[in-house]
């Protein structure tokens, strides 16, 4: 059993090295993140005989789970607000869709308002505006 969560576990963080250099929005770091910690938790609490293996498990694909559906969230809002026109993401089975729909730009802070609503299982669980802007690089140090 302790060779198979090391192997599972050295799958994972070995396919965090490819995944790590690419560039990400720091908002799909904070959903799998917060994905990982409840997954985590649940896990913990449903796995009766190893609350250790029920943790990883949980962890992982909340984690997994929390990273993807943010990342897809934030990639609607920012198509939706260079677009300026609405943009919506289904999953494949049809349980989950993010909608995104332009609603104001300011030119003086040159951020877009875009509104985003989330539906899981046909209920609208999550109704949220959010602010896109165009960020311009003014100085060239680190």
């Amino acid at each position: 059993m302790n060779k198979r969560l090391i192997g599972l576990l050295t799958i994972i963080l070995g396919s965090q090295l490819f995944v790590s250099c690419a560039a990400q929005n720091p908002r799909v770091y904070e959903g799998a993140m917060a994905g990982g910690g409840i997954g985590a938790v649940a896990g913990a609490l449903l796995d009766r005989h190893n609350r250790w293996r029920g943790a990883m498990i949980g962890g992982a694909l909340g984690s997994a789970f929390g990273g993807a559906t943010t990342g897809i969230a934030s990639r609607a809002r920012e198509e939706a607000a260079y677009s300026n026109r609405q943009i919506a993401y289904q999953s494949n089975d049809g349980w989950e869709r993010i909608q995104a729909t332009p609603i104001d730009y300011n030119e003086q802070t040159q951020c877009h308002k875009v509104s985003e609503k989330r539906w899981q299982g046909g209920r609208l669980v999550d109704d949220t505006i959010h602010e896109v802007c165009e960020g311009d690089k003014t100085e060239y140090r680190y």
